[in-house]
C-alpha cells in the first residue's frame, strides 16, 4: 500500500477485528506462471498473544494455480470504504479522497490434513450459519458433507507480517470529521452506513 504513516494500524487486536468483520479476502500469490488472485471466506483463529492465525479452504485446484506452501502469500482483507466528496469539506476545499480500512496480511500457507480441512469447513459453516433462524449444519449429513469436502483444500496461514491503514479523514478538523460520518450515515449518494459506524467507533475511541 502507499506509505501514508499517519493512517497506519499498528494495533493487532485491531487487524484481528478488522478480519473478524470482514471474512471474504483475497488470496494473491506471486507464482511460476505469473499473478494468481483468488477469493475465499476466511475465518481468525483466536489467540491470546499478538500472533495472528487465519484459516480457509480453497477449491480445487487453485492450490495447484498458487502453487501453495511454495513461497510467501498476500492475503488483502478489505473493510469499510467510500468516496469521500469535498462538499462536505469547507468551501474552496476541491480534493475529493476515498475512506477505507484494509490489512494486507503475508505468509507462507500450511496445507491442512483432510480431518482438519473437514473441520474447518465445518467451523466456516456454523459461524455463517449461526444468524439464521434455522441454522443448517455438515452434521446433518455428514456422509455427503465429507464427500463434497474432497474437493478442497483446507489451508492455516500463520501471519509473518502486515500493513494495515484505517484512513478515517484524519488530517481534517474535528467538525468536518462530523459532517462527513453524518453523510456517509446519510441517504446521499454516496452513503456508506458502515463506513460511517466504524469511523464513529475510531472517533469515539480517540
Amino acid at each position: 500500500m502507499r506509505h501514508t504513516p499517519r493512517y497506519l494500524m499498528t494495533d493487532v487486536d485491531e487487524v484481528k477485528r478488522l478480519i473478524r468483520a470482514n471474512p471474504w479476502t483475497t488470496y494473491v500469490s506471486a507464482a511460476s506462471t505469473g499473478l494468481v488472485a483468488s477469493h475465499y471466506p476466511t475465518l481468525l483463529e483466536e489467540t491470546d498473544d499478538d500472533s495472528i492465525v487465519i484459516v480457509t479452504h480453497f477449491g480445487r485446484p487453485d492450490e495447484v494455480a498458487h502453487e501453495v506452501g511454495q513461497h510467501e502469500m498476500l492475503v488483502i482483507v478489505q473493510g469499510p470504504h467510500g468516496y469521500i466528496s469535498p462538499n462536505w469539506y469547507e468551501p474552496g476545499d476541491i480534493i475529493p479522497t476515498w475512506n477505507h480500512a484494509t490489512a494486507h496480511l503475508y505468509g507462507v500457507p500450511e496445507i491442512l490434513s483432510e480431518e482438519e480441512n473437514y473441520r474447518v469447513l465445518e467451523r466456516l459453516t456454523d459461524h455463517f450459519e449461526h444468524p439464521m433462524p434455522e441454522p443448517r449444519s455438515l452434521a446433518s449429513d455428514e456422509e455427503y458433507s465429507r464427500r463434497i469436502a474432497k474437493g478442497t483444500i483446507g489451508l492455516r496461514i500463520r501471519v509473518t507480517r502486515f500493513d494495515a491503514r484505517s484512513k478515517f479523514s484524519q488530517n481534517k478538523a474535528p467538525e468536518v470529521r462530523e459532517r462527513i460520518i453524518d453523510a456517509l450515515a446519510g441517504e446521499g449518494p454516496y452513503a456508506q452506513p458502515s463506513l460511517a459506524e466504524e469511523m464513529r467507533r475510531v472517533e469515539g475511541g480517540s
